[in-house]
């Protein structure tokens, strides 16, 4: 990947391909626990194994994925919950740097977010328009990465259930 720009061109060559189809598993400082899975260049699905939200899961989730230089990711989105997420992964250093922007009736209760996201939208989207939506609950944090694998591309059966129902130690896997 290139990381020469210039003002005329600003955007470095998008080579996504150390990216696309990965799973992987990360652990922030906080204690917080999460899986990813990039579908596609414009998709993700992800499960949150525990911390805050844990319990929630979200297949096809639309996002921003861009290549900020060589092995350097950024992949961001708005969730229906008016969730906000910015999160950049290191792979090769099994670094991850996430900011979670949750509107302030997430921080009261996040329990109302803890579901198959899929199965409620509209309820999700109620919640937000309710509110309230300030202040932000802003949770920037590191995270390792202790699982990375390539599980191939568009893979619908890669997160498809709960993390309450899966195998003992899934998450706990690493490479």
């Amino acid at each position: 990947m290139s990381i020469h720009t210039s003002v005329a061109d600003p955007t470095p060559e998008q080579a996504l391909d150390s990216i696309i189809g990965h799973r992987f598993i990360y652990t922030y400082a906080n204690g917080w626990q999460y899986e990813m899975y990039v579908k596609n260049a414009t998709t993700i699905d992800y499960r949150i194994h525990t911390g805050m939200v844990g319990g929630r899961w979200v297949k096809g989730q639309e996002v921003d994925l861009v290549g900020l230089g060589r092995g350097v990711y950024k992949i961001s989105w708005n969730e229906p919950t008016g969730t906000s997420v910015v999160v950049n992964v290191v792979p090769e250093d099994r670094v991850l740097h996430g900011t979670i922007f949750f509107p302030h009736w997430v921080e009261l209760d996040g329990s109302k977010t803890v579901l198959f996201q899929n199965d409620h939208l509209d309820e999700m989207r109620q919640f937000r328009d309710q509110g309230p939506t300030y202040p932000i609950y802003v949770v920037p944090e590191f995270a390792h990465i202790t699982l990375f694998e390539y599980v191939g591309i568009d893979d619908d059966t890669v997160i498809d259930t709960a993390p309450a129902d899966l195998p003992a130690g899934f998450a706990d896997r690493s490479n």
